[in-house]
Protein backbone atom coordinates (compact mmCIF):
# COMPACT_ATOMS: atom_id res chain seq x y z
CA UNK A 1 0.00 0.00 0.00
CA UNK A 2 1.37 3.45 -0.93
CA UNK A 3 0.33 6.91 0.57
CA UNK A 4 1.69 9.86 -0.89
CA UNK A 5 0.65 12.86 1.46
CA UNK A 6 0.98 16.73 1.68
CA UNK A 7 0.42 18.84 4.59
CA UNK A 8 -3.15 16.93 4.96
CA UNK A 9 -2.90 14.91 8.23
CA UNK A 10 -6.40 14.67 8.78
CA UNK A 11 -6.41 12.96 5.37
CA UNK A 12 -3.58 10.23 5.99
CA UNK A 13 -5.38 9.92 9.43
CA UNK A 14 -8.57 9.03 7.56
CA UNK A 15 -6.32 6.92 5.06
CA UNK A 16 -4.67 5.36 7.98
CA UNK A 17 -8.20 4.35 9.80
CA UNK A 18 -9.12 2.77 6.80
CA UNK A 19 -6.01 0.04 6.31
CA UNK A 20 -6.86 -0.46 10.19
CA UNK A 21 -10.26 -1.26 9.98
CA UNK A 22 -9.18 -4.29 7.51
CA UNK A 23 -10.48 -7.91 8.75
CA UNK A 24 -7.06 -8.90 7.69
CA UNK A 25 -3.78 -6.64 8.38
CA UNK A 26 -2.00 -8.13 5.36
CA UNK A 27 -0.39 -5.52 4.12
CA UNK A 28 2.66 -3.08 4.17
CA UNK A 29 2.34 0.63 4.26
CA UNK A 30 4.69 2.84 2.39
CA UNK A 31 4.21 6.66 3.11
CA UNK A 32 6.01 9.68 1.60
CA UNK A 33 5.99 12.29 2.54
CA UNK A 34 6.55 15.87 0.34
CA UNK A 35 8.18 17.89 3.61
CA UNK A 36 4.79 18.63 4.90
CA UNK A 37 4.55 21.71 7.65
CA UNK A 38 1.25 20.68 9.32
CA UNK A 39 2.63 18.14 11.97
CA UNK A 40 2.32 14.81 9.37
CA UNK A 41 6.56 14.19 10.02
CA UNK A 42 5.99 14.33 13.38
CA UNK A 43 2.85 12.29 13.49
CA UNK A 44 5.05 9.34 11.44
CA UNK A 45 7.79 9.28 13.41
CA UNK A 46 5.27 9.15 16.68
CA UNK A 47 3.88 5.69 15.22
CA UNK A 48 7.05 3.69 15.03
CA UNK A 49 6.87 0.76 12.86
CA UNK A 50 3.34 1.15 11.96
CA UNK A 51 4.26 2.35 8.17
CA UNK A 52 7.14 -0.53 6.93
CA UNK A 53 8.86 2.48 5.49
CA UNK A 54 8.32 6.43 5.58
CA UNK A 55 9.95 9.31 4.05
CA UNK A 56 9.58 13.43 4.62
CA UNK A 57 11.70 15.26 2.50
CA UNK A 58 10.93 18.01 -0.18
CA UNK A 59 10.16 16.36 -3.83
CA UNK A 60 9.05 17.32 -6.99
CA UNK A 61 5.38 16.96 -6.93
CA UNK A 62 2.93 13.71 -6.15
CA UNK A 63 3.97 11.67 -8.75
CA UNK A 64 7.84 12.23 -7.68
CA UNK A 65 6.81 11.08 -3.97
CA UNK A 66 5.01 8.00 -5.80
CA UNK A 67 8.54 7.28 -7.81
CA UNK A 68 9.95 7.41 -4.33
CA UNK A 69 8.03 5.20 -2.63
CA UNK A 70 7.84 2.43 -5.61
CA UNK A 71 11.30 2.46 -5.20
CA UNK A 72 11.52 1.57 -1.59
CA UNK A 73 8.70 -1.16 -2.17
CA UNK A 74 10.97 -2.64 -5.17
CA UNK A 75 13.60 -2.30 -2.43
CA UNK A 76 12.37 -4.37 0.33
CA UNK A 77 9.90 -6.66 -1.64
CA UNK A 78 12.69 -9.48 -1.31
CA UNK A 79 11.87 -9.65 2.09
CA UNK A 80 8.86 -9.33 2.34
CA UNK A 81 5.83 -11.85 2.35
CA UNK A 82 2.92 -11.83 -0.63
CA UNK A 83 1.33 -8.34 0.70
CA UNK A 84 4.66 -6.85 -1.36
CA UNK A 85 3.84 -8.80 -4.16
CA UNK A 86 1.40 -6.07 -5.52
CA UNK A 87 0.79 -2.35 -4.50
CA UNK A 88 -2.24 -0.11 -4.57
CA UNK A 89 -1.69 3.70 -4.47
CA UNK A 90 -4.25 5.38 -1.86
CA UNK A 91 -3.39 8.54 -1.05
CA UNK A 92 -3.86 10.42 1.52
CA UNK A 93 -7.69 10.77 2.39
CA UNK A 94 -8.54 8.00 0.00
CA UNK A 95 -10.13 4.97 1.52
CA UNK A 96 -10.37 1.46 0.93
CA UNK A 97 -14.34 0.89 0.15
CA UNK A 98 -14.93 -1.13 3.42
CA UNK A 99 -13.31 -2.84 6.05
CA UNK A 100 -13.49 -6.49 3.83
CA UNK A 101 -11.27 -5.14 0.77
CA UNK A 102 -8.70 -7.05 1.09
CA UNK A 103 -9.97 -10.31 2.53
CA UNK A 104 -11.89 -10.79 -0.67
CA UNK A 105 -9.06 -8.94 -2.70
CA UNK A 106 -5.93 -11.24 -1.86
CA UNK A 107 -7.54 -14.59 -2.70
CA UNK A 108 -8.10 -13.04 -6.36
CA UNK A 109 -4.62 -12.04 -6.29
CA UNK A 110 -3.16 -15.79 -5.16
CA UNK A 111 -5.42 -16.91 -8.11
CA UNK A 112 -4.57 -14.99 -10.42
CA UNK A 113 -0.73 -14.95 -10.80
CA UNK A 114 -0.66 -13.76 -14.39
CA UNK A 115 -1.93 -10.98 -14.28
CA UNK A 116 0.09 -7.16 -14.32
CA UNK A 117 -3.22 -5.35 -13.69
CA UNK A 118 -6.31 -5.58 -11.59
CA UNK A 119 -9.12 -3.05 -11.26
CA UNK A 120 -12.53 -2.69 -9.62
CA UNK A 121 -14.97 -0.18 -9.73
CA UNK A 122 -14.81 2.91 -6.78
CA UNK A 123 -17.04 5.20 -4.40
CA UNK A 124 -17.43 8.66 -5.11
CA UNK A 125 -18.06 10.92 -1.64
CA UNK A 126 -20.19 13.33 -2.44
CA UNK A 127 -21.10 16.42 0.00
CA UNK A 128 -22.81 14.73 3.25
CA UNK A 129 -20.64 11.79 2.92
CA UNK A 130 -23.37 9.94 0.79
CA UNK A 131 -21.55 7.63 -1.47
CA UNK A 132 -22.30 6.64 -5.59
CA UNK A 133 -20.98 4.02 -7.06
CA UNK A 134 -18.38 4.86 -10.35
CA UNK A 135 -18.31 1.20 -11.93
CA UNK A 136 -15.33 0.76 -14.00
CA UNK A 137 -15.29 0.67 -17.88
CA UNK A 138 -12.97 -2.20 -19.35
CA UNK A 139 -9.38 -1.79 -19.91
CA UNK A 140 -9.88 -2.35 -23.47
CA UNK A 141 -11.29 0.84 -23.41
CA UNK A 142 -8.35 2.47 -22.23
CA UNK A 143 -8.45 4.78 -25.24
CA UNK A 144 -10.69 6.94 -23.81
CA UNK A 145 -8.88 7.50 -20.53
CA UNK A 146 -8.12 6.01 -17.12
CA UNK A 147 -10.99 3.45 -16.89
CA UNK A 148 -11.46 3.84 -13.19
CA UNK A 149 -9.95 5.84 -10.55
CA UNK A 150 -6.10 5.03 -10.29
CA UNK A 151 -6.53 4.20 -6.38
CA UNK A 152 -9.03 1.12 -7.86
CA UNK A 153 -5.76 -0.03 -9.27
CA UNK A 154 -3.77 -3.34 -8.15
CA UNK A 155 -0.49 -3.44 -10.19
CA UNK A 156 1.77 -6.37 -9.88
CA UNK A 157 5.36 -5.60 -8.39
CA UNK A 158 7.06 -7.66 -11.11
CA UNK A 159 5.66 -5.62 -14.22
CA UNK A 160 6.58 -2.26 -12.81
CA UNK A 161 10.54 -2.96 -12.70
CA UNK A 162 11.20 -0.47 -15.68
CA UNK A 163 7.78 1.29 -15.44
CA UNK A 164 7.55 4.89 -13.34
CA UNK A 165 5.13 8.41 -13.27
CA UNK A 166 6.41 10.35 -16.00
CA UNK A 167 7.00 13.96 -14.58
CA UNK A 168 6.17 15.54 -17.32
CA UNK A 169 2.50 14.87 -17.26
CA UNK A 170 1.44 17.27 -13.68
CA UNK A 171 -2.40 15.46 -13.56
CA UNK A 172 -2.45 12.33 -16.46
CA UNK A 173 0.93 10.70 -15.49
CA UNK A 174 -1.33 7.55 -13.86
CA UNK A 175 -2.68 7.33 -16.86
CA UNK A 176 0.25 7.27 -18.70
CA UNK A 177 1.90 4.23 -16.04
CA UNK A 178 -1.19 2.61 -16.65
CA UNK A 179 -0.98 2.63 -20.11
CA UNK A 180 2.53 1.28 -20.12
CA UNK A 181 1.48 -1.77 -17.82
CA UNK A 182 -1.18 -2.61 -20.03
CA UNK A 183 1.27 -2.26 -23.30
CA UNK A 184 3.47 -4.59 -21.95
CA UNK A 185 1.01 -7.82 -22.60
CA UNK A 186 0.31 -8.79 -18.96
CA UNK A 187 -3.34 -9.79 -18.69
CA UNK A 188 -5.58 -7.47 -16.76
CA UNK A 189 -8.34 -8.39 -14.49
CA UNK A 190 -11.26 -6.93 -13.74
CA UNK A 191 -12.54 -7.45 -9.91
CA UNK A 192 -15.96 -7.75 -8.84
CA UNK A 193 -16.07 -5.12 -5.80
CA UNK A 194 -15.41 -1.66 -5.15
CA UNK A 195 -12.15 -1.16 -4.03
CA UNK A 196 -11.73 2.68 -3.00
CA UNK A 197 -13.38 5.65 -1.83
CA UNK A 198 -12.16 8.25 -3.88
CA UNK A 199 -11.45 11.76 -2.17
CA UNK A 200 -12.97 14.66 -4.17
CA UNK A 201 -11.15 17.62 -4.89
CA UNK A 202 -8.22 16.58 -6.77
CA UNK A 203 -6.17 18.22 -9.09
CA UNK A 204 -7.77 16.37 -12.39
CA UNK A 205 -10.89 17.31 -10.96
CA UNK A 206 -9.76 21.51 -10.82
CA UNK A 207 -7.71 21.73 -14.46
CA UNK A 208 -9.98 19.05 -16.20
CA UNK A 209 -8.09 20.99 -19.56
CA UNK A 210 -4.87 20.65 -18.65
CA UNK A 211 -5.59 16.99 -18.14
CA UNK A 212 -7.12 16.68 -21.68
CA UNK A 213 -4.47 18.19 -22.82
CA UNK A 214 -1.86 15.90 -21.34
CA UNK A 215 -3.69 12.70 -21.82
CA UNK A 216 -3.87 13.80 -25.73
CA UNK A 217 0.39 13.34 -25.57
CA UNK A 218 0.33 10.19 -23.80
CA UNK A 219 -2.11 8.73 -26.81
CA UNK A 220 -0.06 10.12 -29.09
CA UNK A 221 3.24 9.19 -27.51
CA UNK A 222 2.02 5.31 -26.00
CA UNK A 223 -0.86 4.73 -28.87
CA UNK A 224 0.29 6.53 -31.60
CA UNK A 225 -2.71 8.38 -32.33
CA UNK A 226 -3.15 10.97 -34.45
CA UNK A 227 -4.55 14.61 -34.50
CA UNK A 228 -7.80 13.84 -35.55
CA UNK A 229 -8.48 11.00 -33.61
CA UNK A 230 -7.24 12.93 -30.60
CA UNK A 231 -9.23 15.88 -31.26
CA UNK A 232 -12.48 12.99 -31.55
CA UNK A 233 -11.40 12.43 -28.32
CA UNK A 234 -10.86 15.69 -26.53
CA UNK A 235 -14.48 16.75 -27.47
CA UNK A 236 -16.29 13.61 -26.59
CA UNK A 237 -14.45 14.63 -23.32
CA UNK A 238 -15.42 17.99 -22.99
CA UNK A 239 -18.95 17.47 -23.54
CA UNK A 240 -18.71 14.40 -20.67
CA UNK A 241 -17.52 17.42 -18.17
CA UNK A 242 -20.36 19.88 -19.15
CA UNK A 243 -22.61 17.80 -19.18
CA UNK A 244 -21.34 16.99 -15.55
CA UNK A 245 -21.31 20.21 -14.64
CA UNK A 246 -24.52 21.91 -16.43
CA UNK A 247 -26.59 18.39 -16.36
CA UNK A 248 -25.40 16.34 -13.17
CA UNK A 249 -28.14 13.90 -12.73
CA UNK A 250 -28.28 12.95 -16.60
CA UNK A 251 -24.30 12.56 -16.31
CA UNK A 252 -24.68 10.60 -12.98
CA UNK A 253 -27.54 8.27 -14.97
CA UNK A 254 -25.16 7.64 -17.58
CA UNK A 255 -22.14 6.83 -15.37
CA UNK A 256 -22.88 5.90 -11.97
CA UNK A 257 -24.71 3.05 -10.72
CA UNK A 258 -28.36 3.24 -9.69
CA UNK A 259 -27.53 1.67 -6.33
CA UNK A 260 -26.08 4.31 -3.58
CA UNK A 261 -24.82 3.86 -0.46
CA UNK A 262 -25.10 6.77 1.95
CA UNK A 263 -22.70 6.26 5.30
CA UNK A 264 -19.46 7.51 6.86
CA UNK A 265 -16.62 5.44 7.29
Amino acid sequence: MVTVVRDDLPGLLATRASLRAQTVAAYDWFVADGASTDGTAAWLARQGDEAAWWRSSPDRGLYDAMNVALDAVAERSFSCGPPCSHVLFLNAGDRLADDRVLERLLPILAARPDAGLFYGDALEELPGGRLILKPARSHRRALLGMFTHHQAMVYRLAVLSNVRFDLRHALAADYAFTLTVLKQGDPAHRLPLAVCIFAPGGRSQQDPARGRREQAIIRRELLGLGRTANATLWGLQWLALTLRQTIPWLYAKYRFSANERSFLS
